[in-house]
């Protein structure tokens, strides 16, 4: 039985497979060209073409708490079609990188990859006879990514089974056969991610079977202060109109920032809402002044943000 901080450990590697981040980019919205999961969303990318990022989003919407249930709403049953413009859906885009403000989907998003992805995983593990945490960590990433049973019956039938080779062998052997099945895979896509294995592999070499921290993945550290860490692509704050919003340095940023760009994003589709305010975004302000017969200074003061933002 791994421990909590193992089970972390383990989640992080795989946060920074899919996001880049050691908690995972709650934000992170992503169409790659010739992905076959269509729009991806969350720390842990859960696809359009699944039909789980129809779930999460239900499974947000369904909390009385979610800051964003009336406007993804109408998205619900879109998003259960799994129909395939939602992928140019900018506004939807932006509505999903939003909600990572929230609290509640922070914490839905943590509860649907425990359910969906980790849960299956730590079964497969003990049916397996997986008892280390970088076993465990080998199985995670295989769910999340896919074709775990099938890699696991390869590796079985061409190296053996787990109890004959033994625990470290068989997971040592099953990276190197899912590393081969990703280079050369038919699907064109899949072939950089070898990645994956190949972090894993250097983390066999090491002897890291217990994942002690800290650990260095891909050149991020993994550690208690990491997994602590406010998570990438998330703001607490400020709360929108408690201040006037415009180009500095350093570029102000904020969950504020984010509401203003996810509304000008209405009429203005190419507008991010990142929560950094940057020129698209004063250049969005201004068109919309012009629009609206305002004085076109890129400058959204608190009368222009409550308009914005109702």
């Amino acid at each position: 039985m791994i421990t909590a901080t193992q089970k972390c450990a383990a989640e992080a590697i795989v946060n920074l497979f899919e996001t880049g981040s050691v908690r995972g980019d709650y934000s992170n919205v992503t169409l790659a060209a010739g992905d076959t999961g269509h729009l991806t969303f969350g720390r842990s990318q859960t696809t359009l073409s699944s039909g789980n990022l129809a779930t999460l989003v239900q499974r947000y919407c369904a909390n009385a708490a979610a800051r964003f249930s009336a406007a993804l709403n109408p998205y619900i049953q879109p998003l259960v079609n799994c129909d395939l413009g939602l992928d140019d859906d900018k506004y939807l885009h932006n509505l999903l990188r939003a909600t990572a403000d929230d609290p509640v989907m922070r914490d839905t998003q943590d509860q649907f990859f425990d359910d969906v992805y980790w849960a299956p995983a730590q079964r497969a593990a003990t049916k397996l006879g997986i008892t280390l945490p970088l076993g465990m960590a080998v199985v995670y990433d295989s769910t999340v990514h896919g074709s775990w049973p099938r890699l696991r019956d390869s590796t079985t039938q061409q190296a053996g089974d787990i109890q004959a080779l033994g625990e470290k062998a068989w997971i040592s052997a099953y990276v190197d056969t899912r590393r081969a099945w990703l280079a050369n895979n038919a699907n064109a896509s899949l072939r950089p991610t070898v990645y994956r294995m190949d972090a894993l592999k250097r983390l066999i070499e090491l002897g890291q079977w217990g994942l002690e921290l800290p650990l260095v993945v891909r050149g991020s550290e993994i550690s208690v202060a990491t997994m602590n860490a406010t998570p990438t692509g998330c703001f607490d704050g400020p709360v929108s109109g408690s201040r006037s919003l415009s180009l500095a340095t350093p570029l102000v940023r904020g969950m504020d920032v984010r509401l203003v760009q996810l509304n000008l994003s209405r009429d203005q589709p190419d507008i991010k809402a990142d929560g950094i305010f940057g020129r698209g975004t004063a250049d969005g302000i201004k068109a919309y002044q012009a629009r609206n017969q305002l004085p076109a200074t890129g400058v959204a003061d608190t009368t222009l943000i409550a308009k914005l933002v109702t």
